[in-house]
């Protein structure tokens, strides 16, 4: 099974520059990239912060991008988006108890997309309600393997300006998980850089932006990287996950 995971598009209004470059024209080399590529994927899922600003014209321009692209795609939120917005531009995106999550069955698991989203604020959060559909969730998938997507990580990755606004209540989390033990993978976005390791004995993986990239600076400052835009190609089978990180061109007139 193929999966695609894009993350932090960071869309603005057409026309728009964010640090220097445009991130629509750069969302779109991803999904001609894509399209040349990984058409036979199962599914693209778009891991957050969809959007710089949460404008409306920035989610139009997402809708028009997405209505001829093929494989299926499924598009979630971070804290840079409008979830009453989004749900009010993307109709047909599934919620679930007034979150934007779902679940998407598969040949080789479930597939489960959380909405981390705590309005107002940049690190994530997952309420009470949401660790409950969470729990519910995985107690139906019982022994069936599990791929957990999300937009905050959970784990540090010891870049303190970023693990700042990590997922806040990660304990509640990982109590959750544990109750269960079928989750093999957790895929997030949010910090925009390739990270792969484990947490508390799940593998784990982030992802770059498709537009803006944070350096790799330990010390207590934000600072901007200058590596190329990427995408996931996952790949998932009984032996396991194996994940490949693709550096898309954007072409020339950047």
């Amino acid at each position: 099974m193929k999966i695609i995971q894009v993350s932090d598009p960071h869309l603005m209004t057409p026309g728009g520059l964010l640090y220097g470059s445009d991130p629509l024209s750069r969302l779109d080399a991803c999904l001609a990239d894509i399209s040349r590529n990984h058409a036979d994927a199962e599914l693209v899922v778009i891991s957050g912060d969809l959007t710089n600003d949460g404008e409306r014209a920035a989610y139009v321009a997402l809708k028009e991008r997405l209505a001829g692209f093929v494989p299926p795609c499924r598009l979630m939120l971070g804290n840079h988006d409008d979830r009453a917005l989004f749900v009010e531009m993307f109709p047909e995106a599934a919620t679930e108890r007034g979150f934007v999550q779902s679940v998407v069955e598969t040949s080789e698991g479930r597939l489960i997309l959380l909405d981390t989203l705590d309005s107002g604020h940049v690190e994530g959060r997952l309420c009470d309600a949401r660790l409950r559909w969470l729990g519910e969730r995985l107690e139906e998938a019982r022994d069936w393997p599990v791929f957990l997507f999300m937009h905050h990580p959970p784990f540090r990755i010891h870049i303190p300006e970023l693990d700042r606004v990590m997922l806040t209540d990660a304990d509640a989390l990982h109590d959750v998980l544990l109750c269960h033990g079928n989750v093999r993978h957790i895929f997030a976005g949010h910090v925009h850089r390739l990270i792969a390791g484990s947490w508390r004995g799940i593998p784990v993986s982030t992802l770059r932006s498709t537009n803006h990239q944070t350096a790799l600076d330990f010390s207590n400052s934000w600072s901007l990287g200058h590596e190329p835009p990427a995408y996931a190609v996952i790949l998932i089978d009984a032996d396991g996950v194996v994940v490949h990180f693709h550096d898309f061109p954007v072409g020339v007139a950047e």
